[in-house]
Formats: structure tokens, sequence, C-alpha cells
């Protein structure tokens, strides 16, 4: 073996110095290497060339994009927000930096006091403009908590935005700006749009003042994501970045079909997936938040779950589209329209109801008092009942006042309600409850340790298994300025206490 390694190491090294012009005919055989006499001809591929019409087509397409963004840019408007946070930061060591901070600042911050303080924060976001005396639509979460917003427009004229309400379930709010013969965008109907349709994103992306993407439907009706509350939405890959929140989505009519929203992402960027709140969700939200300043949603009575392929099995379902009805409360709409535990809906006034969430949806976006006609599956036999909606429990509604969302931003952290199908993904066994699904660096809640995933089993001293008990239960601490909180993940239980 030694040998043969030694023969073919003087081989290779007589080949290096070995001229190409003393052996060629070595060089060919070894690297295949194909000559080419001086005046032979070579026969080159071109590709054919692009006929006219194509070309006119091509053009007339890039002609409308660019029409449809001539026409809607100017109502889409840059919001710049400033909000007053008030975080606890530790008193500085007497004799200045500590010198042997081996374990970072948390392991210091539990032994040294800490002192709340006040801070300004900035952030910014779009919005777009749907009458010419100002009325704005945009995300819930870009004007959420501001003490003063600014509304700037595309040629550079700013105002005072004043929120008019909002709505955190669904992620819309409702600014209105003092101006005349402003420049508006029309609103389409996002029930028409089809999976494959070309649309734009217009918005402010880190700044960058009325951004254009291009990009199509890629999905319709996506939801279980934890974004918001009410879930159902449109799916594209036209670029969405920070920034664009707020932004339309339009067609190529230049209407409206979806408010951008939110971004999936692992590196804090556009990786072409974004999501956009249907413009009929918004329009029915917003409505609502003008007339009255806030929303009031439709009520079932029902607990409803997905169907898994086990579970449309066991109930002889073909498929596992649908909503199971696990529950249904005593004296609610459900039971008194005779909807039974083990029914599948599977149609909510002539819609399809796909999933648990799409159901909760529907439901939430109905008026109460309307008559509403729910197709089910009960023992493999379709029937049809007739349902007249009530009005969310007034425990529910507190979601959406003002001063609990303000506690919750000053604590730090946001909640959600506990699915079966996060329970298994988080590896609880329980089904039912309220978890923690983000906490803002630096708040009162990080300090304290709570971080996404772990489930509140507790609010001062009130078991908590739903939002309302969890937001009923939050009252007191509106007064106080303090909460606790008995939190758990999949190991141990620990309390928690936290204040402004």
């Amino acid at each position: 073996m030694r040998i043969q390694i030694y023969a073919l190491s003087l081989l290779f090294f007589f080949m290096l110095g070995l001229p190409a012009s003393a052996a060629p005919g070595l060089w060919d055989s070894l690297f295949r290497v194909k000559r080419v006499e001086p005046g032979t001809k070579v026969q080159k591929k071109t590709l054919p060339p692009v006929s006219s019409r194509d070309l006119e087509i091509a053009e007339a397409v890039s002609r409308a994009f660019a029409a449809v963004v001539k026409r809607a840019a100017p109502a889409v408007v840059f919001i710049q927000v400033e909000k007053t946070v008030i975080r606890k930061e530790p008193l500085p060591f007497p004799f200045g930096p500590f010198p042997f901070d081996f374990f970072g600042d948390d392991f210091l911050h539990r032994f040294f006091p800490q002192v709340p303080r006040k801070f300004k924060e900035r952030g910014a976001g779009s919005g777009f403009i749907v009458s010419a005396d100002g009325i704005i639509f945009t995300n819930n979460h870009v004007v959420a908590g501001a003490d003063k917003v600014i509304v700037q427009l595309a040629d550079g004229r700013t105002y005072r935005g004043k929120v008019l309400g909002r709505d955190p379930q669904s992620d819309v709010a409702v600014l209105k700006i003092n101006g005349k013969n402003l420049p508006t965008i029309p609103l389409g109907d996002s029930d028409k749009i089809q999976v494959g349709e070309w649309v734009i994103a217009i918005g402010n992306p880190f700044g960058l003042s009325h951004t254009v993407t291009v990009g199509i439907v890629s999905a319709k009706g996506r939801s279980g994501l934890g974004i918001t509350d009410y879930e159902d939405f449109i799916q594209t890959d036209a670029a969405i970045n920070p920034g664009n929140s707020g932004g339309p989505l339009i067609n190529l009519r230049g209407q409206v079909v979806g408010m951008n929203t939110a971004i999936l992402t692992r590196s804090g960027g556009y990786m072409g997936i974004g999501f956009a709140i249907p413009i009929n969700i918004v329009k029915a939200v917003a409505e609502q938040l003008i007339k009255k300043g806030k929303v009031v949603r439709g009520w079932l009575g029902v607990v409803v779950q997905d169907l898994t392929p086990a579970l449309a099995e066991e109930f002889g379902l073909k498929s596992t589209e649908g909503a199971l009805v696990a529950q249904v409360m005593k004296g609610s709409p459900a039971a008194k329209g005779g909807l039974k535990r083990g029914d599948v809906i599977v149609s909510y006034n002539g819609k399809p109801v796909r999933n648990s969430s799409e159901l909760r949806t529907f439901v939430g976006l109905t008026h109460p008092g309307t008559r509403v006609s729910i197709g089910v599956i009960r023992e493999g036999h379709r029937i049809t009942l007739e349902v007249t909606i009530g009005e969310f429990p007034r425990a529910e509604e507190v979601a959406s006042a003002p001063a609990v969302e303000k506690f919750l931003d000053e604590m730090g952290f946001r909640v959600r309600e506990l699915t079966p199908d996060l329970a298994r993904e988080l590896g609880y066994r329980v089904r039912k409850g309220v978890i923690i699904s983000a906490v803002a660096p630096g708040s009162p809640a990080a300090m304290a340790g709570l971080r996404p995933g772990q489930l509140i089993e507790e609010v001062n001293r009130k078991p908590v298994k739903t939002l309302g008990e969890f937001y009923e239960a939050l009252r007191p601490s509106l007064r106080s300025g303090r909460v606790l909180l008995l939190v758990r993940d999949q190991r141990f239980r620990r309390f928690v206490v936290l204040s402004r």
C-alpha cells in the first residue's frame, strides 16, 4: 500500500513538472481536453428572440402593477408612536461597576434594590386612509399604549392622530386625523379572493416610507397561529417586515383585501410567509369601534375542539373538517337551539366550518340577536339547527378594556387560552387554562422569571381556567398595581408577584 501511494505521489509531482507542450497526448488522455483548431466554427446555442406580442403582454402587466400602486400609495400612511413604559432597574453600585460580575446582570439583580423608572419608547407602523375626513385603519399592536400618535402622509404632511378604538382580540385599531379631502383607498371583498391571485403590499418597513412588494395569496383561512384570539388569516409571500404592520394588502383592482399584520420568521425578518387580516373582518370590527369605541361579540355557548383522524373515525366521519362540541353551557344560545355534546358543527350560516378556530371567528363577528342556521352531524346524520346568537358574557369583555391592556403592557406579558393541541405541544396534561404567550425583555415579568409557555393557574389566589376568569381575577390589580400569580411549567409551581 505504501509503495502504491509513493508511486502515485511520484507520478503526480512528475506531471506537475511536465510542460504541457512536452506531452500533449498525455494531458489529453488524462483530462480529456478537447482542442479546438484555429478557424474551426463553434456552434453557439442562442435563446429564441422574445416576440413583440410576449413583450407587449409583459409590459401591460408591469403597467397594471404601476397603475395600482400610483392610485393606492397616497392613501397609505406612516404611523409613529411614543409610549411611556415603566421598568425596574437596579440601583447603581456605589463604587462604580461591580468588578467581578461573573454571573451576569440577572444574578446581581437578585441582591440589589430595584427601582421603577419611566422610559419613552418609540415605534412605527403603517395604516391606510378609508375616508376623506381622516378615518385610518391600522393594527392594534401598532398604537397600543401610545401616549402620542403622529401620522405622516405620502406627500409629507403630518397630523396628530387620535385613537377612536382598539380591539386587541382581532388586532384592529381605528385612528382619526383632522383633515379634509384626503386620499382614500377602496375596500374590497376578502371572501372573493382566490389562492394564487397577485397581491401588493405597501408599507413602511424599517421606516422606509412607502415600500412596495408583490406576491400572491399563498393560502386562506390560516388559524391556530397564536397571533390573535380570532384568526382567519390570508397568507402571502409578498415581503412583509417590521414596520409593515397595519398597511394594506391590495389586489390588482386596487382594492384592499387584507391588513398586513404578522410574519413567520426565525431571523426577525422576511422569510416568505406573511399574514394579513381579511378586510371583511377589519371592516366588521372597525364599524363597531367607530360607533361604540368597543367591540360587542356574538356568543354561542359551547366548548369545541378540532377533530383528529382518530376522533373522526370514532364519530364515523370521512374527514377531520368541523368543530366537535365537547360541552354545551347551561342556558346558552347553543343549549336553547338544541346543540348537544358530541355534535360536529360543519357549517355556520351557509359557510363551511373547517375547525374550531374558524367557528369562533364566525360567531364572534355575528351581531348579538342574529338568528343563524348551524349545520351539524349527529350520529352520522346531517341536521340543521336555528340558533339566536347571544352577547359575549361581561367577564370576557374585560379583555378589550384599555385599563387591562395597559396593565399587561406595564407588566410586560401577554396571555392566551390553552387549547388541546397547544397543551400536547407544551407537555401539559390539562386541556384548559391560560398560558403566557409573550414576555417583553427587561419588563417586570421578565425580571420575575416569567417566560412564554408557562401556565397560569391562579391570579390573586383565584383559580383561572379561561381568559374570562383570568381578566375577572385581574380586576383588583388595576387599582393596586400589584398582581399575585401562581405559575407552573412542566416540572414546578411557584408564586410570582408583579408590581408597577
